[in-house]
């Protein structure tokens, strides 16, 4: 360290890190033998707390832990199934004064062949919170950068991030009401309320951290597995997480706190759907603070058959302004990410 700054070739130890290699069990899959998305993004997270915890604790003063406030969009390149080991590395590739970029990298290895597949790419923020006062931002420690201009990039894409971290933290105020199953049965199939589904979950000390509030990854896997419901009764086929949009922790969740996790389908094309999903939290023993909205993201999902060849998704049937208006939203997102997509593919050939 020189003048307060780590220095990328010196320390390479810390700004790296690969998580121990993990074979893919029953447990982690759906019953075809696909790898739950969910699965997956927990891995991912883990990965980016360690090495976010790590870098941050490499300075004099408080000791902190690393919190996520942020994923960005994550693709599933290829599927990963039950036997398969995984292989994910992370690297800080950008520091602001109180937050980390960390991009992850998810491979797969069939060990009987040998065969090995990137199956995610992932960019993740984190913020780190002091151990004395979790109320505290500690302050990053700054990198030194091989090119002058990955700073400059990487500053635009925190900017960019919190910007969207902000515009999606203000249109967030609306609760999910839960659909029972005796409502579910009056509801028309291939409608958002016939889909729509929650999960309730009780935070307790296996799903924390050191300071004692539930991690990202955890939070992530429960989200995953509601949106998968919501896929699976609209198409009733088997599913497989395609991507997830930028994930937003808007608010720590704490120990004792029970979550709803909410998911609603909100937009259909030929190969996919889209589905929004909702984590709000109530804090039982300390009920005068309120429920509160404290995750949001949206994850999309494609029918497969048996054989694991997509299938088309059915039609998403609506029902007044605001489905049609969530939809048009939905498909503005879908064509942007299509085109992106394409222009990416353009300028690797």
């Amino acid at each position: 360290m020189l003048n307060g700054r780590i220095f990328l070739k010196e320390v390479r130890c810390f700004l790296h890190h690969s998580i121990p290699l993990r074979i893919m069990c029953p447990d982690d899959a759906n019953i075809v033998g696909n790898v739950h998305g969910g699965t997956i993004l927990k891995m991912i997270e883990e990965a980016g707390c360690i090495i976010g915890t790590r870098h941050c604790n490499t300075q004099n003063g408080d000791r902190c832990v690393a919190a996520l406030a942020r994923v960005e969009r994550t693709d599933f390149l290829h599927p990963m199934f039950i036997g398969e080991v995984a292989h994910v590395s992370a690297e800080i590739t950008y520091t602001s004064k109180h937050s980390v970029e960390v991009q992850v990298n998810v491979l797969s290895e069939n060990i009987l062949t040998g065969t090995k597949k990137v199956t995610n790419k992932a960019t993740l923020w984190y913020v780190p919170l002091s151990l004395k006062n979790v109320d505290t931002i500690i302050e990053v420690p700054p990198i030194e950068y091989f090119k002058p201009d990955q700073e400059e990039l990487g500053k635009k894409r925190y900017e960019a991030q919190k910007f969207e971290r902000m515009e999606t933290k203000e249109r967030n105020g609306e609760i999910i009401t839960p659909v029972s199953l005796p409502e579910r049965h009056t509801k028309e199939p291939y409608t958002v309320g016939f889909s729509q589904s929650s999960l309730i979950h009780l935070i307790g000390p296996s799903d924390c951290t050191l300071l004692g509030f539930v991690h990202g990854g955890v939070t992530m896997k429960l989200m995953d597995e509601v949106a998968g419901i919501v896929a699976v009764r609209h198409c009733k086929t088997n599913i497989v997480t395609a991507s997830v949009d930028a994930i937003n922790f808007h608010r720590k969740i704490k120990k004792g706190c029970v979550i709803t996790i909410s998911g609603r389908m909100t937009f259909t094309s030929n190969k996919s759907m889209e589905i929004e999903v909702f984590v709000d939290a109530d804090p039982l023993a300390e009920a005068e603070k309120g429920k509160y909205r404290a995750v949001t993201a949206f994850f999309t999902y494609i029918s497969l058959d048996k054989e694991n060849k997509p299938l088309p998704v059915p039609p998403l049937k609506l029902e007044g302004e605001e489905e049609q208006k969530r939809f048009e939203e939905g498909k503005a997102r879908y064509l942007q990410n299509k085109a992106k997509r394409l222009a990416d593919k353009e300028q690797k050939q």
